[in-house]
């Protein structure tokens, strides 16, 4: 049964350790290649009631000015290739701009152009491959205004969402396009800049149009807000079918949450429990029973398949095929569960698992070491 098991997890459904980025595992992901420190606080903001008034051309103007063109030259005089990125901050004769770390990745020199098309060179603040998210900084100008960001919290399905951005470069800069909101919360897997597996990346998944170039763009609400920024596509599937109407943004949530540090500490530091894991859910019924030997009536959780030498797991006892259920009390039903309420604390808390060994519930008590500094 344990063969039929590893097959399972080889084939695909193996999900990583725990971390965040913006990598599809196994599917063909067009990221738009193609395409430090003043203390600077960002907060989301309530998200607003919509009126009837509110319309897509509104939401946009609200936006427009701050969301810039980013420009990639990976030697000082040749562009290599364009993103785009979002005004979020304005102090102190600077405007801060969140944007996307493939758009910047190995850029030599950085400038961006402004909605009123001004171009300067940017400073680069910090960066974090994991969740694909960087911060520039410019010299504040008259045609920069900073957006205000929502709630990523309180989406729901099928709310109507705009993308800004540079499709295909500064030459269609400030391009809107509309769809909804898919699914509020999708995993994606996720690799680092050395191609090791960190896990899920929780994202919001949309049908707006966002093509090369739209990255470190704005997906705005119908009242303006940012509530994500946008940062891959979906272009084919396992089997290489083409796939249109998938695209994916980094919730303004986990943004606020990103940049703040990014301006602190110019990188981010993650506590990690030191494991490789998959849901439940794709594990098959006779697997979690032959195999996992797990109660039948179970509907959720992370299954542990590899515990690190010398990691927190790892001192904490816990052991191949022990199914995670909860941490502090709260219930984890998947990896993007236990990601998110990992990423709430810091290096060196302690948290309190409750996992199953079989049909026995067991607690324990784990300290937070630090995996990844991107």
């Amino acid at each position: 049964m344990e063969n039929k098991l590893t097959k399972l997890i080889l084939a695909g459904a193996f999900a990583g350790l725990i971390g965040g980025s913006a990598v599809l595992a196994g599917q063909e992901i067009y990221q738009n290649y193609q395409v430090t420190h003043t203390k600077v606080a960002l907060k989301s903001s309530k998200t607003e009631k919509l009126f009837s008034s509110d319309t897509a051309s509104t939401a946009y103007n609200k936006v427009a000015n701050a969301v810039v063109s980013v420009i990639n030259f990976k030697n000082q005089t040749e562009e290599s290739s364009e993103g785009s990125g979002v005004v979020y901050k304005k102090a102190d004769g600077s405007a801060f701009i969140v944007t996307n770390n493939h758009v910047i990745d190995g850029a030599k020199k950085i400038q961006i152009i402004t909605h009123g098309n001004q171009t300067q060179v940017a400073e680069l603040v910090g960066k974090d491959s994991l969740t694909d998210l960087a911060v520039l900084k410019v010299s504040d100008t008259s045609d920069l205004s900073a957006a205000s960001f929502g709630d990523s919290d309180v989406l729901s399905v099928g709310e109507k969402v705009l993308a800004i951005g540079s499709p295909l470069g500064s030459q269609y800069a400030s391009s809107l396009t509309e769809g909804i909101v898919s699914a509020t919360k999708r995993l994606v897997n996720s690799d680092s800049e050395s191609s090791q597996n960190y896990g899920g990346s929780t994202v919001i998944q949309t049908d707006a149009a966002i093509n090369p170039g739209n990255s470190g763009g704005a997906l705005i609400n119908l009242a303006g807000q940012v509530v994500g920024i946008n940062s891959m596509k979906l272009s084919s599937s396992n089997s290489g079918s083409a796939v249109e109407g998938i695209g994916f943004a980094i919730p303004s949530n986990q943004v606020v949450d990103i940049v703040n540090k990014l301006v602190k500490y110019g990188s981010v530091t993650r506590p990690a429990l030191g494991i490789s894991m998959i849901n439940l859910s794709q594990v098959p019924a006779d697997e979690q029973k032959d195999t996992l030997k797990l109660p039948t009536d179970l509907a959720g959780g992370v299954v542990i398949y590899q515990v690190n030498d010398g990691s927190p797991a790892a001192k904490a006892k816990l052991q191949k095929y022990d199914l995670i259920v909860a941490i502090d009390g709260q219930k984890v039903s998947s990896q993007a569960d236990l990601r998110e309420k990992l990423h709430s604390h810091k290096v060196g808390d302690k948290v309190k698992l409750t996992y199953y060994r079989g049909t026995e519930k067991k607690t324990v008590t784990v300290k937070l070491n630090q995996s990844l500094k991107s």
